[in-house]
């Protein structure tokens, strides 16, 4: 397997047949695992599981890393704040750092097997290790078998557990890679390339000729915004996206107590009113709550994929994001069936 692709749904697929899936990636490790994470609270057997993976792969001599989000405490939280469970990660036994989390998200998640060999993979997505996260939320996990792509994973990887700084990380350059015949990817990394790669979205977008489809818990970077206004209309243009209706609500709420964003409010009624668009009516967060949320995050244009952490958003710019742009064809017409059945499924007033 070169590129493996898993879209999650909502009471679509099991914690364990989730824990399974990554527990064989961990498992590949032979010399280094680096993991780069913003919510890790894993219970029950999917939790035993992961540990277990992990401690059998310090068993093996495997050197084994971890990074995470270290929450602030935020007044309106959005995106919802992550959570670390102490407890379970200490379980891990494994040389471990906290990012500060202010004022910008060590957002990643990703898992990174054997950098620097022939053996090299990637595990990313939008898909935080939590039992929500794997039950209750539409997410994407990825796994691309390239020695390119993962060593610049490794970099950023670096850079954050050097510096311990999400402001001072995402400095790789967005490199081309062909792992196979016909399939090319790039990855980006933000901060630092989140001008680059809200660029390229913004072209793909205005570029494309048959199909646009975006998914993601909210839609507020302008550039994205803009472009999708543009592209209505546009003969021949097949357009239909997904978000998070409730914390699509709260945008709006503060949009419309900030004269300087009334140009992005009119601009997402003028998008939601001119595409097929599906809210999901998530539990609104709080202490506790279920963790239900639309949280999915990619883009298609055409047939190229955008699939990561990164959220189309301002805020997103400014975090510790992963996300690659995939050229594939037979990719994109996965996606586009994902977010067509997300559109449908939660299809109606946005």
């Amino acid at each position: 397997m070169v590129l493996g692709v898993t879209f999650l749904t909502d009471g679509g697929q099991s914690a364990a047949a989730v824990a399974e899936l990554l527990a064989g990636h961990l498992c590949r490790a032979r010399r280094t695992l680096d993991i780069a994470i913003y919510d890790l609270k894993l219970d029950t057997a999917p939790g035993d599981l992961v540990r277990q993976a992990v401690h059998d792969a310090r068993a093996r001599g495997v050197a084994v890393r971890l990074v995470f989000n270290q929450e602030r405490r935020r007044a309106r939280p959005l995106p919802p704040p992550g959570f670390v469970d102490y407890e379970y990660l200490h379980s891990l036994q494994v040389a471990s750092r906290a990012v500060p989390g202010a004022p910008d998200l060590m957002h990643h998640k990703y898992a990174v097997v054997d950098a620097g060999t022939p053996q090299a993979s990637v595990w990313t997505g939008s898909t935080n290790w939590t039992n929500d996260s794997w039950t209750r939320e539409e997410n994407v996990i990825l796994r691309l078998d390239d020695p390119g792509v993962a060593g610049l994973y490794r970099a950023d990887f670096e850079e954050l557990w050097a510096t311990r700084s999400v402001r001072r990380s995402g400095h790789q350059p967005a490199t081309w890679f062909e792992p196979e015949p016909g399939l090319r990817v790039r990855a980006y990394f933000t901060p630092a390339r989140a001008p680059k790669l809200v660029h390229e979205i913004a072209q793909r977008i205005a570029t494309a000729g048959r199909r646009l489809r975006v998914c993601s818990p909210v839609v507020t970077s302008g550039p994205v915004l803009g472009s999708l206004a543009e592209a209505l209309g546009r003969p021949g243009l097949d357009l239909a996206g997904c978000c998070d209706g409730t914390q699509m609500d709260e945008v709006m709420w503060q949009w419309a107590r900030r004269a300087e964003s009334s140009w992005k409010r009119s601009a997402w009624e003028t998008v939601r009113a001119g595409m097929r668009w599906g809210a999901k009516r998530s539990t609104p967060y709080s202490a506790g709550s279920v963790h239900d949320f639309m949280h999915a995050k990619c883009l298609v244009a055409d047939d190229t994929v955008f699939v990561g952490s990164f959220n189309f958003s301002h805020s997103g710019e400014d975090n510790a994001e992963n996300v690659l742009e995939i050229e594939s064809a037979a990719l994109a017409d996965q996606f586009t069936a994902y977010v067509d059945e997300l559109a449908a499924r939660y299809g109606g007033e946005v």
